[in-house]
């Protein structure tokens, strides 16, 4: 079983965390899924959504999987020092590391993601890529692997990297099974984003 750890700040975006959170969090042979923040306690976001977390700090060398999520929180926290810090920390320890919509600029800002392809939310791009000037950045794509790290566009991108990821790890046939049962129409083709920005 795969330790799955899901960064928390305050204003998280919703579905960035709960959309894969739904597709890991039923495939309990496979993964346990537990919440942290860089304190301990309750996270809130803009949807009224509150989350119990655990200590940022119990973390290193304990997941096998981190998952960082975007939101409008991310702007405030890429200039939060100490928390870069654990979040280098945890994501270099990791077996894989997965962000969704701005979460890769937290990654980034790290310096993790420099000379590696990510994405990220196309309506944030030019923000994200402010925060890693060293990354290379594929402006179309529904999400982007590279090495362990996965990369996805803007909030339900979530949902299909995390598919695939499970695609991944365990065959394209639980994969599609998976998104079936979640009655959720998968977008295999990564390089397919019907949401980045023409030119």
């Amino acid at each position: 079983m795969m330790k799955m750890a899901v960064l928390l700040f305050d204003d998280f975006e919703t579905l960035d965390v709960f959309g894969p959170v739904e597709i890991f969090g039923r495939l309990k042979e496979h993964f346990q899924v537990s919440f942290y923040a860089e304190e301990a306690g309750l996270v809130n976001n803009r949807h009224g959504v509150s989350v119990m977390a655990k200590n940022l700090g119990e973390l290193p060398g304990v997941a096998d999987v981190f998952l960082i999520p975007g939101g409008f929180g991310t702007r405030k926290e890429v200039k939060n020092t100490p928390f870069l810090g654990k979040i280098r920390q945890i994501a270099d320890s990791a077996s894989y590391v997965l962000t969704v919509c701005t979460g890769a600029a937290l990654l980034a800002s790290t310096g993790l993601l420099d000379g590696r392809r990510a994405t990220s939310n196309k309506r944030a791009f030019a923000w994200v890529k402010s925060q890693g000037e060293k990354v290379e950045w594929v402006p179309k794509a529904r999400w982007v692997v590279d090495g362990k790290f996965y990369t996805s566009s803007g909030v339900s991108a979530g949902m299909d990297m995390a598919i695939a990821f499970l695609a991944d790890l365990h065959g394209l046939d639980f994969a599609r099974k998976t998104a079936f049962e979640i009655e959720y129409k998968w977008q295999e083709d990564p390089e397919e984003d019907d949401f980045q920005i023409k030119p």
